[in-house]
């Protein structure tokens, strides 16, 4: 069993794509079959090094390694050779330079493991294009000569491929192939019911990985769209779901790509993840947005990932949430210092400061033992204290416990923060 997934780079992957390769590589690992990634670059023009280069690492990032690799542009003799074969048999003829098939005149019935029976006419199909004046090859003339010739049993593409299949039996039968199996996959759509766009999704799978998702949550939503790990079962790794995947499991309706959707599943993948793991792959942001430094404390640093993994969707959330325990100035919001700083409260800081430069060790336990005892002796209630206090030392009105946050800012910066206030 084997089969291809077939990118074009005239462009970079998207999810639509990356869909396409994902249910390809699924299908060959339960059959226990071959995955073959063929390179359609045959448009010398506006196929690039660059989208070729981000197909390949999105496919490796995503985890779809292949067992065999082709470019078209290196084959175009063999498309050659196999136009030739159909002219020498009178079953093309040419225009100019141009070599074209003779249609016959049939009923064809392609059986689709998605989609049950499909009844083509070729009375509607007109004599097709095999080789262009310029000596290259049609995209259905290659595509049928590349899966003869590397065996490829099953055929599993969009359904917006369904149009080829007719054409494409016809160039099988005119070889003297055997046609494979074929499966079309329901297309994805945006939230407005519209084809998926940039707007609605449609974009490349490196722009995912860029914005802080990750592998796991990018490729298990991927499966979701269009086919079920199990009744009330979503968050699965791609393992796991290889042991039950089907291809005539797929549904046949189009799949809706939900952001929010994406985000929850990414974020279930983040929460499974262990701090550490989560911790190196947040360094590289880290570093960009200049919030470490080559030499920084991972300790500390893991601290601080801790109490936000449960919180966040992407790794980019991690930026936003966590800037203060980076930066060496917070920016408090004037409505918040109205709300929560007044004379009262910035003395309450001066004392807190104090009683917490002589915590030791400083951890979220002693800082809570520290603030309780402050209000205490105020005789005020913890919440008084609590909110203007975070807002102090974050710049935020929410977040993790306050004390939690304490321990991972450190007390250098939790005195200091509460002290400069006034």
């Amino acid at each position: 069993m084997k089969v291809r997934f077939a990118p074009s780079p005239t462009g970079y992957l998207h999810i639509g794509g990356a869909r396409t390769a994902l249910f390809n590589w699924m299908y060959a690992k339960a059959q226990k079959g071959q995955f073959v990634l063929r390179v359609e670059d045959t448009d010398l023009e506006r196929s690039k090094k660059k989208f070729l280069d981000e197909i390949l690492d999105s496919m490796k990032w995503l985890g779809l390694s292949w067992d065999e690799i082709y470019l078209q542009s290196e084959r175009f003799d063999i498309y050659r050779e196999y136009a030739e074969k159909l002219l020498t048999e009178k079953k093309a003829y040419k225009e100019g330079e141009a070599v074209i098939l003779k249609m016959p005149q049939k009923q064809i019935k392609i059986y689709d493991l998605i989609r049950d029976e499909i009844i083509f006419d070729t009375a509607t199909l007109k004599d097709q294009v095999l080789m262009k004046s310029d000596g290259s090859p049609t995209y259905s003339f290659a595509c049928v000569v590349d899966d003869a010739l590397m065996e490829i049993t099953h055929v599993v593409r969009g359904e917006d491929h369904i149009s080829n299949s007719p054409k494409q039996v016809i160039i099988y039968e005119a070889l003297g192939f055997k046609p494979p199996k074929f499966a079309h996959l329901p297309l994805i759509m945006g939230e407005d019911g519209g084809r998926l766009s940039k707007r609605t999704g449609a974009v490349a799978v490196s722009d995912y990985r860029k914005d802080g998702f990750l592998a796991q949550g990018v490729v298990n939503y991927l499966m979701l769209l269009g086919w079920s790990p199990g009744p009330n079962k979503e968050i699965v790794n791609l393992e796991k779901a290889v042991e039950s995947f089907s291809i005539k499991k797929v549904n046949k309706t189009s799949a809706v790509f939900s952001m929010d959707k994406l985000r929850w599943v990414n974020s279930q993948h983040i929460k499974q993840a262990s701090t550490e793991s989560i911790t190196e792959l947040l360094i590289p942001f880290l570093l960009e947005k200049g919030y470490l430094s080559e030499e920084f404390d991972r300790k500390r640093l893991e601290n601080v990932v801790s109490l936000f993994k449960g919180r966040l969707a992407t790794l980019a959330d991690f930026l936003d949430w966590a800037d203060f325990a980076f930066l060496e100035n917070i920016d408090v919001s004037d409505e918040n210092k109205k709300q929560f700083f007044n004379a009262e409260s910035v003395k309450r800081f001066h004392l807190l400061s104090k009683k917490l430069s002589n915590v030791d060790p400083f951890t979220a336990q002693e800082a809570e033992k520290g603030f309780r005892d402050l209000v205490k002796e105020l005789d005020i209630k913890a919440a008084d204290l609590v909110h203007p206090v975070r807002v102090a030392l974050t710049g935020k009105t929410i977040g993790p416990g306050l004390f939690e946050t304490m321990e991972a800012l450190g007390k250098e910066k939790t005195v200091c923060r509460l002290k400069q206030i006034s």
